[in-house]
């Protein structure tokens, strides 16, 4: 394993970095030039290594790794980069505990125009103040108003799906993206699902693509000025919308943020609660929509597990298509163990940037203050060292004991430290919820042969929706 030294040289200053007038994203440090020294390429002129990346990410980096090494350095996006590959370096940038990278200037490039100031996009004492505020939302008795919300809106979906026919073929995907978008439209927003709801699921995904567009600038016309109009509307939206709920709120989660106070008792700034919203919704809209489908997909291939995880199901809740109550969700051992292995086959975030705001050694390499410092969940998911026969799918990786014996920071689906996931909780109970209504209605087969095309960044989804096949079972 590549060693970690915490011994910090030098602290960057915000006035280290300084914009290129020709492209606010492309930055410039004192440290840049000691990047050369770094195995790696720049790629092609102009276009760096983006293009390369984006068209396959995992082999893109697995061909780095081959060819460089578990530090490399590459320019996409705008920017010099040094990766790190590993279990190690997970810990080293998630945990941080000496605060030697910042998550804000990580992100910021590629988030700032779409998401500026979610929670994922502010660091340390900021990002600590409005986490613990908004940690209200996620408490038990919200959590159980969220849960029977979920429960009632999935069952409704899941049961409609096909129109009463027999046997169909769906698009998992899009019919699993069009229930979670009705579960945000209460759960979060309290809300029916109508046109103006969709009117925003059009606007959030504009957003999301814009995140990997290689046109950095919202020139028209272009994925990233669709993106900006998405944002702009969603601001506006949500403005008008937090009046409305700080006025009469409910038990829905948009409300639980309007009256999260911090320290001082006073309420978070109004923009502060859209941003955070608009970023919690994108994320629990499209992560859990991938993560889901990816575990559909591996149950789809495996019939022994999608049939122990049925009866499962049935014993929990007592019936096919009957309520989940809240307290019985914690007895679906064998669905969280399968939703862990297809988070570790598929994690809903691939890759992790971050800046260092200090001079840093790792793995034999003098990184300095101001370089963007990626990690890669989806390549050390996939390392065999770590987890033999990466490709197979096989929940009981994850049984006490073998999480025992495996690295801490081997499995970062949901990251890890101060930003591990505000709402990894709620997600890990919708899926369950998911689980049950669907399962226990369809047995899922695909057809003989059939391997679905992922689009592996910015949130992994497959190319046609993945075209599965169902039979009603009640």
């Amino acid at each position: 394993m590549a060693s970690i030294a915490h011994q910090p040289s030098r602290l960057l200053r915000a006035s280290d970095i300084q914009s290129d007038r020709g492209n606010p994203h492309w930055t410039r440090y004192p440290g840049d030039r000691a990047l050369d020294a770094i195995p790696g390429t720049d790629g092609w002129p102009l276009v760096g290594t983006t293009l390369r990346e984006l068209a396959n990410p995992k082999r893109f980096a697995r061909a780095m790794v081959a060819a460089y090494g578990p530090v490399y350095r590459t320019r996409s996006f705008g920017q010099r980069s040094v990766n790190l590959i590993g279990p190690d370096a997970n810990e080293l940038v998630l945990f941080d505990r000496e605060r030697q990278f910042s998550s804000e200037q990580g992100w910021g490039p590629i988030l700032n125009l779409l998401f500026p100031r979610g929670l994922m996009l502010i660091d340390h004492d900021a990002h600590r103040i409005d986490r613990r505020a908004l940690t209200v939302a996620f408490k038990p008795e919200p959590m159980q108003a969220y849960a029977a919300a979920l429960d009632r809106d999935i069952a409704a979906g899941v049961a409609a799906w096909g129109n009463g026919a027999d046997r169909f073929t769906l698009r998992v995907y899009d019919a699993i993206k069009t229930l979670t978008l009705q579960t945000a439209a209460t759960c979060f927003l309290g809300l029916p699902l109508g046109p103006q709801v969709q009117q925003l699921n059009e606007a959030f995904t504009a957003m999301v693509q814009a995140a990997v567009a290689p046109v950095r600038r919202p020139l028209p016309l272009t994925a990233m000025a669709r993106g900006v109009a998405g944002r702009a509307l969603m601001v506006d939206w949500f403005t008008r919308l937090l009046a409305e709920r700080r006025a009469d709120p409910g038990p829905d989660m948009f409300s639980q943020f309007a009256l999260a106070t911090r320290d001082d008792g006073s309420l978070l700034p109004a923009a502060a609660v859209v941003d955070h919203m608009i970023f919690l919704l994108m994320a629990a809209h499209d992560t859990i929509t991938s993560s889901f489908t990816s575990l559909i997909w591996q149950l789809a291939r495996d019939s022994m597990w999608q049939d122990r995880l049925r009866d499962e199901a049935l014993a929990v809740a007592g019936g096919a298509g009957a309520p989940l109550a809240y307290a019985d969700l914690a007895r679906m051992e064998l669905t969280e163990l399968a939703f862990k292995e297809a988070l570790r086959i598929m994690p809903p975030v691939p890759a992790l940037p971050r800046r260092a705001l200090r001079d840093i050694d790792f793995g034999g390499h003098r990184i300095p203050a101001g370089t963007v410092v990626g990690i890669n969940p989806a390549l050390v998911h996939s390392d065999p060292q770590l987890w033999p026969d990466p490709d197979r799918f096989d929940p009981l990786r994850f049984t006490p004991d073998q999480i025992a014996a495996r690295h801490k920071y081997a499995w970062v689906p949901f990251g890890g430290g101060a930003h591990m996931c505000l709402g990894l909780h709620f997600a890990t109970m919708q899926t369950r919820v998911l689980a049950h209504h669907v399962l226990t209605r369809y047995r899922l087969s695909a057809a003989p042969g059939y391997e679905p095309r992922w689009q592996e960044w910015p949130i992994p989804r497959p190319r046609d929706g993945l075209r599965l096949e169902l039979r009603r079972i009640c």
